[in-house]
């Protein structure tokens, strides 16, 4: 089984708060960008950086993300192969870009994508559904 992407959202409350950097932490831990073990927000860190980089159309390498975001370049890439593989981020050129332009375009997209993989399940379900009656007829199919 070939795994395209995998990301963890969590719904945390909005608080509605002003404040610039609490909406993006916010925005930030819906997407499971920290946790627990991470205390230094240093995965936030890279996607923050990523962002920045986007909105200026810049593609950064990891020695360059790892520069602004002040962290070593092992635990950047760590963070960068972690946003990988939730799928938020794209390599070009030995460089890293976010795959979107900007955060309403990231979440148009993981919509896209997560009602896409619930048809798929929806449509599987009803095959398997009907596929365990019938080998309910007979028990010794079953597994």
């Amino acid at each position: 089984m070939i795994r395209e992407f995998s990301i963890k959202i969590t719904r945390y409350r909005n608080h509605d708060n002003e404040d610039f950097n609490e909406k993006l932490k916010w925005f930030s831990e819906s997407l499971g960008l920290f946790n627990e073990r991470d205390k230094e927000k240093s995965c936030f860190r890279v996607f923050f950086e990523l962002l920045k980089s986007n909105n200026n159309n810049l593609i950064l390498s990891s020695d360059e993300i790892a520069e602004k975001s002040h962290l070593t370049r092992a635990t950047t890439i760590h963070h960068l192969n972690k946003l990988m593989d939730s799928g938020l981020v794209i390599t070009k050129k030995n460089k890293y870009m976010l795959r979107v332009n900007d955060l309403h375009e990231l979440i148009s997209e993981i919509r896209y994508e997560i009602n896409k993989t619930l048809d798929e399940l929806s449509k599987e379900s009803n095959k398997i559904n009907k596929e365990l009656k019938e080998r309910l007829k007979d028990e010794s199919q079953i597994l």
